[in-house]
């Protein structure tokens, strides 16, 4: 009987942890984000690659703009099977990159643009959800759009 009161309160510990494969937030997870913005996302963008687009994109996602006009997966897939992005070159600069235990994730910061003597910036947030070990964009919202001279 004294075993069975021994081990009682070792499986109710065991029961109230996770397994590994239940662990929502994994190590990498900041570097797989940063990716993701930094390199496929615009990529997608910049060959035209709807397949990687509808990838990164959950079904529900949503396109906010600099209008305020609103728009979903299916018409951001649309749109970049139509516009050729004709810039020299792009970079987009993290300035928040945060990763919560519910496996949320909020990405912002500033869109740069070179084309010829023109360069401009605009700003943008950005909500991702991992499922099934994997990172979706749920949300973007795009406004500050600014067009400047390039300096020479």
């Amino acid at each position: 009987m004294k075993t069975f009161y021994l081990i009682i309160p070792l499986i109710l510990i065991s029961c109230g942890q996770k397994s590994s494969e239940d662990q929502v937030i994994e190590e990498g997870d900041y570097d797989i984000l940063k990716n993701i913005k930094e390199v496929k996302w615009p990529m997608a963008y910049r060959e035209q690659d709807t397949i990687l687009l509808d990838r990164l994109l959950a079904e529900e996602f949503q396109l906010i703009d600099q209008s305020g006009g609103r728009y979903g997966k299916n018409d951001e897939l649309a749109w970049i099977k139509e516009h050729a992005l004709e810039h020299d070159s792009f970079y987009y600069e993290i300035k928040r990159l945060d990763i919560y235990e519910n496996g949320t994730a909020v990405i912002a910061g500033t869109g740069h643009i070179f084309n010829d003597t023109a360069y401009s910036t605009y700003e943008s947030s950005n909500v991702l959800v991992k499922r099934k070990r994997e990172w979706k964009a749920i949300l973007s919202h795009v406004s500050g759009y600014k067009n400047t001279k390039a300096d020479n």
